[in-house]
């Protein structure tokens, strides 16, 4: 797995402190810049301002490009950005208002403020990069949220982001600026895992969140925005899948794309696992159903998160490698498989003796 911390010396600092890190000072140089000066064996120097920062890595890990984010007495520093990556997500916030039985990030009472900092991290992201944001729940902080995207949104106008949230925090005077954000910058992934609203409620762990739910993507409608539905498989929602496809492609033929997803093994995931894994490796009939009754619509469906042995032959097409690289991984039995190089394998966590049944390499 791919580490998202660095142990660093920790520098005289007394504020959040956003640095990149390059190996050369040739090209275009910013006030975030540290430039490499020595490595010695997994010691790594660099000069910021005239002061020395150390950070620690394995050799041979590339860090040219990648933003940290170190934070005042601490001796590891948050990789932000990592410039050889397609899989960048900022965690906003670990605060949220639903307690879904899946949650891969259970949401924690408290909340420090770094939009600044994060505005700053995504300015020195590589040209056209996609960032992702996500918490807990980004909109809790509504107002910083907006301020941060408009700002690197002015100062970047080549970068897109990726928002997921629950969309119950959208009201009528956010269209304007949603529709300044632009359709084409941003996506916003909003979850929705039933057309039965107390279904949705009884997942999410909220009562009104389905009715909620329904006003905030309203909104995202009428601002024109680019909307990812996302749809986690679970025990407690599988039957329901092709009704909830006829709910889609009725009431919300606005959406981008719909994402149906697999369950994470972690947080939330793990704690339920026995009661909310779906082994879609044997039965896949109800995904099956909701994925044609989309298409035929003409909506855009994917798979996320599912091994490619995990899906019929027929339906490979749309389970496209969406593991983030930081935590992903392959079994044993992946090194003969034919289709391991577009597969997105297993999340770190996934223990095969609770898992799919019905797998083998292709």
């Amino acid at each position: 797995m791919i580490d998202l911390r660095l142990k660093v010396d920790p520098p005289p600092i007394e504020e959040p402190l956003v640095v990149r890190l390059l190996d050369r000072r040739a090209g275009e140089r910013t006030a975030h810049d540290a430039i490499l000066l020595d490595i010695d064996g997994e010691q790594r120097e660099y000069e910021y301002h005239g002061f020395s920062l150390t950070v620690h890595a394995r050799p041979p890990e590339n860090l040219d490009g990648d933003v940290l984010l170190v934070l005042p007495g601490q001796a590891s520093a948050h990789r932000l950005i990592r410039a050889n990556s397609n899989h960048n997500t900022l965690l906003v916030t670990e605060q949220c208002d639903q307690l879904c039985v899946m949650c891969s990030q259970p949401p924690k009472k408290y909340h420090f403020d770094l939009f600044d900092q994060f505005g700053i991290a995504a300015s020195l992201a590589p040209p056209n990069a996609m960032i992702g944001i996500s918490g807990g729940e980004p909109l809790l902080h509504k107002a910083r949220l907006f301020e941060m995207l408009a700002a690197v949104s002015t100062s970047r106008p080549d970068l897109r982001f990726h928002i997921l949230t629950n969309a119950q925090h959208f009201a009528q005077n956010d269209i304007e600026l949603l529709a300044e954000l632009g359709w084409d910058r941003v996506l916003w992934g909003v979850p929705l895992y039933s057309a039965k609203p107390e279904v949705h409620d009884q997942i999410v762990g909220k009562s009104g969140a389905f009715a909620n739910l329904e006003q905030g993507l309203l909104t995202l409608m009428q601002a024109g925005a680019s909307v990812e539905l996302r749809t986690v498989i679970l025990q407690q929602n599988v039957d329901d899948l092709p009704e909830l496809a006829d709910f889609i492609t009725t009431r919300l033929g606005f959406i981008s794309v719909w994402a149906i997803m697999q369950l994470e093994r972690i947080g939330y995931g793990r704690m339920n696992w026995p009661i909310s894994f779906k082994d879609t490796s044997c039965d896949f009939a109800a995904t099956a159903r909701a994925i044609d009754i989309v298409t035929a619509r003409g909506l855009d469906a994917w798979l996320y998160n599912f091994p490619l042995c995990s899906v019929p032959e027929n339906y490979r097409r749309y389970a496209p490698s969406t593991i983030s690289d930081w935590k992903r991984k392959y079994l044993d039995f992946c090194g003969s498989c034919t289709l391991r190089e577009t597969c997105g394998g297993f999340f770190q966590w996934y223990d095969h003796k609770e898992g799919f049944s019905g797998l083998g390499p292709i």
